[in-house]
């Protein structure tokens, strides 16, 4: 049974007739395939589908991202590479089945794979926890990343969750500090890595598994460090603003693109990647492929500078201020250059931010020294 948005309703109808006109023994007073209509209402399909996928707003494109039928971590590991040998475990506390793991091959040479898995059905899904990692899945990841690291095996990870599981359980056993050394560890590596948002690409719990070389992005996947609920009830009060939150945030490929967050999209069938499943898989291995090919030319130091420097310049091209430091500053030892940047103040909001600066140090010192 197909699903369809919201905004799906007049592909939904044009597809109900094709389906009626294709089995005209089950419908009254039809005895023959009618191929020539079926062509043209296939012609119109593609047309309607074409026009309103390319026509999506942020929202709508947040829907498309989420879509219960959209491939999903497993379906591109199991088609993607040969020989996956999957690894669980953290060493600390459990397994996580919202991550898949292990070493596999792909085009004649291993590699390390790690992929946030939401399932395919209600009994995968809450198996999966809906893709929502807790700490025992980014230590598991760590570990995996550091083995990958020490014989050389390059890293390909499949980001697809709403956000790291919430709960009362997972704080308790450290959720925000694992997401950070996920982090440190990714930005630390010395082996290529590729991160693929496929799907959402949720707050932490997708930082932390796509601090990658590369990032690459599906035309209809989002990107963000909230959802827009969530973003909508915190500036507005209201659950029901997610267009507007959705806009204001530029979680879409397109925006993440211009602002260099990301590095390629990968482009999607109309409809989504979900109705053409085959040529989504033949553009994603092509781009890995590429990908791969292009760091693998790179030492070790070269690929830890490359991840370095591609983070510290995100947004630093339009910056509001026309001093701005380049990343070997922000690692120079010349504190006072630092300092000297113009940050286009007024003396009057300058001795307030100092001020407060003051105080704050005071507060600190009669807390810890008193």
């Amino acid at each position: 049974m197909k699903n369809y948005l919201n905004f799906e309703n007049e592909i939904k109808n044009i597809e109900a007739e094709i389906e009626k006109l294709k089995d005209p023994y089950n419908n009254e007073g039809i005895s023959t395939v009618d191929t020539n209509k079926i062509d043209k209402l296939q012609s119109e399909l593609d047309k309607k589908l074409k026009y309103i996928y390319s026509k999506l707003d942020p929202w709508q494109t947040t829907l498309v991202a989420r879509h219960e039928n959209r491939p999903k971590s497993k379906f591109f590991i199991d088609n993607l590479f040969e020989n996956f040998f999957p690894l669980s475990g953290d060493r600390l506390f459990g397994e996580d089945k919202s991550s898949i793991a292990g070493l596999a091959n792909f085009e004649g040479n291993s590699v390390m794979v790690i992929g946030q898995e939401k399932g395919d059905d209600l009994e995968t899904r809450i198996e999966r926890n809906f893709g929502m990692m807790r700490p025992e899945g980014y230590r598991k990841s760590i570990r995996l990343m550091k083995i990958a690291d020490k014989f050389g095996l390059p890293i390909i990870i499949f980001v697809d969750t709403p956000g790291a599981y919430p709960g009362v359980g997972a704080e308790e056993r450290g959720q925000a500090e694992a997401i950070a050394k996920s982090i440190e560890c990714s930005l630390s590596l010395g082996v290529p890595t590729i991160s693929i948002i496929i799907g959402e690409g949720g707050s932490g719990g997708a930082i932390a598994l796509a601090s990658s070389n590369k990032i690459l992005m599906f035309e209809n996947a989002i990107y963000s460090v909230i959802s827009p609920e969530g973003c909508a009830s915190i500036l507005w009060r209201d659950p029901k603003k997610t267009l507007e939150a959705a806009t204001a945030m530029k979680l879409t490929s397109n925006d993440l693109l211009k602002f260099k967050i990301i590095d390629e999209i990968i482009l999607e069938p109309s409809g989504g990647a979900h109705r053409d499943r085959d040529k989504v898989l033949v553009d994603l291995r092509k781009s890995i492929s590429r990908n791969l090919g292009q760091l693998s030319t790179m030492s070790r130091q070269d690929i830890i500078d490359h991840r370095k420097n591609k983070f510290l310049n995100i947004g630093r091209e339009k910056s509001l201020s026309k001093n701005v430091l380049s990343s070997e500053d922000l690692f120079s030892n010349r504190v006072n250059k630092i300092f000297s940047v113009d940050t286009n103040f007024s003396n009057k909001k300058y001795l307030i931010f100092s001020s407060i600066f003051i105080i704050l140090i005071l507060s600190l010192y009669l807390l810890y020294f008193r």
